[in-house]
């Protein structure tokens, strides 16, 4: 049983970090980086701010900030680096929670830099990007590629 544990576990985490993707979106439809997006019409915005404003929502995003929170207190000490994937979706879930009808692609490296591209509404929107990114432990570097694209109508 001893020996059955850990080569459990690993598979586990073999196939979660296979079945991952680069990129973490705060909507579904957010564009993919580098990609040339069309401002989305008033009721793709309006299903978006649903979306992301349900209590559902709420509370996958509340949950999934403690889990990565508890997780990084536990395993935390000087040597313990973030993943870019974790950065990424922390960042994402930050983004996601504050500017809630934005339609955006985070990506990180291991140096910490987190790139966001996609669509905001306004540029007060725009303006949160970079500050909110710098919250989380373990970015170095925003850049932000989004854009304003006001609702098409």
């Amino acid at each position: 049983m001893q020996k059955l544990t850990p080569f459990l576990i690993s598979c586990i985490v073999l196939l979660g970090a296979v079945a991952c993707e680069d990129v973490a979106r705060t909507d579904r439809t957010a564009p993919a980086p580098g990609e040339v997006v069309e401002a989305p019409t008033p009721e793709e915005r309006q299903a978006s701010l649903e979306d992301s404003q349900s209590e559902i929502r709420r509370r996958q995003l509340d949950a999934d900030i403690r889990a990565r929170e508890e997780r990084t207190d536990a395993l935390a000490d000087d040597t313990t680096d973030r993943t870019p994937e974790d950065l990424a979706s922390e960042v994402r879930s930050k983004l996601e929670a504050n500017i809630p009808d934005g339609r955006l692609t985070v990506q990180a490296t291991e140096q910490g830099t987190v790139i966001v591209s996609g669509t905001v509404n306004n540029q007060a929107q725009l303006s949160k990007i970079e500050p909110l990114a710098q919250e989380i432990n373990g970015v170095n570097d925003v850049i932000v590629n989004a854009v304003v694209a006001p609702p098409r109508g």
